[in-house]
């Protein structure tokens, strides 16, 4: 049999079915999101009153959407291959000049420092070599002219006591060179102590490398050092926090105060609970809210009670320190006052000791400037001190 006249061949497979009313799922429930039958949005169904399209229509609106999801995907693709092809190789080539130009930038800058730092080291020794030469020199010359004087003192004592030895009473009268002899002895005056026979310290010190010194120390430096207040030395002028770190000023002296016999009674000071014997110790006050405080570094000698001198800060021989009044700034030691030029009022006050060399150095941590620095021998252990006649200082950890 042909397949002619065999007769038409089976129908399309039939769809899946309503398995509620075993009808074609002809339909789509926009509320329920499921393709229904006509059954299903009759008068009884499951989806009557809800809002129902057809399933062909709803099956053709996400072709479309497909359509266009691919579309933009393609576009997508296009634009990352095309980024991936010029713009990550432009930006590479980019970096590896840029990166370039900052090592030569770098090597160019640190070449120039290392330049200024080898000729200021040529200059300053030089310096250090002629001062050392002109006090050997001095040293010399009065080595020469105190051996004359000697062995002049020698002679003329020679010659008294040869007088002594062998004149007698009237050859002594007579005997006009002796009060000779005696006036020369007596302009012969005894050593006086000189500066010149001194080696001057200050022929090693320079505005530049203290700057260079003061970076490379705070850069070397793992960190500022916990400072904390000593609660047994505050005045009762100030309230200190519970972490002992703020000191604020109070016009109303505390009634709450412990006698103590640690404790300032008047100046409105306080110290650090621990002290520094050797070594470079650095630490940051925050001070943009005073306009009157003191902040440097005393001996625990300093005097503790009444009004004088000797309790305040910068007005004795055991206290260094960096004051402001309003807009007045200077260093302050044994009552000598050494005003400061500041063009502008640091935010913040950083305080660097070296032990080693002798020196004290205050410094502006914001822009890395120092701000003044004192040699001293400092004849003990040196503790933070600090005093504030205006609003608030901290200690900045």
């Amino acid at each position: 049999m042909s397949a002619e006249s065999a007769g038409p061949g089976p129908g399309p497979e039939p769809g899946p079915l309503c398995p509620e009313h075993g009808q074609a799922l002809k339909w789509f429930c926009c509320s329920e999101r499921r393709p229904v039958c006509a059954a299903c949005t009759e008068l009884g169904g499951r989806c009557q009153g809800h809002r129902i399209r057809p399933a062909e229509q709803r099956a053709e609106e996400l072709r479309n959407k497909i359509v266009d999801q691919c579309e933009r995907l393609q576009l997508q693709s296009a634009g990352i291959t095309k980024y991936m092809a010029e713009v990550l190789p432009e930006k590479n080539q980019r970096a590896v000049s840029m990166a370039s130009a900052a090592r030569e930038l770098v090597i160019q800058r640190l070449g120039l420092v290392r330049s200024l730092c080898e000729t200021e080291e040529q200059r300053l020794l030089e310096r250090v070599h002629g001062e050392e030469e002109r006090a050997h020199q001095s040293i010399l010359t009065q080595r020469v002219h105190w051996a004359e004087a000697l062995e002049k003192l020698g002679t003329i004592r020679t010659f008294l006591v040869d007088v002594l030895t062998h004149l007698d009473d009237l050859q002594l009268i007579k005997e006009q060179e002796i009060f000779e002899r005696t006036e020369e002895a007596e302009g012969i005056l005894d050593p006086q102590e000189s500066k010149k026979l001194n080696f001057n310290e200050k022929c090693a010190w320079s505005p530049l490398l203290t700057q260079l010194w003061a970076t490379a120390a705070l850069g070397s430096l793992s960190g500022v050092e916990d400072v904390r207040i000593d609660e047994r030395t505050v005045s009762p002028f100030l309230q200190l926090s519970d972490d002992r770190k703020t000191l604020t000023f109070s016009a109303k002296k505390s009634k709450d105060c412990a006698d103590d016999p640690e404790r300032f009674d008047h100046w409105p000071n306080a110290l650090a609970a621990t002290s520094f014997q050797a070594g470079l110790h650095a630490w940051i006050v925050n001070v943009q809210n005073s306009c009157a405080y003191k902040v440097g570094v005393a001996l625990g000698q300093l005097p503790r009670k009444g009004s004088g001198g000797d309790s305040r800060l910068g007005h004795n021989t055991y206290s260094w320190v960096f004051s402001r009044y309003d807009q007045e700034f200077c260093f302050s030691h044994d009552g000598q006052h050494e005003p400061l030029g500041l063009l502008r009022c640091p935010a913040q006050l950083g305080i660097l000791l070296d032990l080693q060399a002798q020196e004290l150095l205050f410094y502006d941590p914001a822009s890395g400037m120092v701000l003044h620095t004192h040699h001293a021998s400092f004849p003990g252990p040196l503790f933070p001190v600090f005093a504030v006649a205006d609003q608030t200082i901290s200690i900045v950890h």
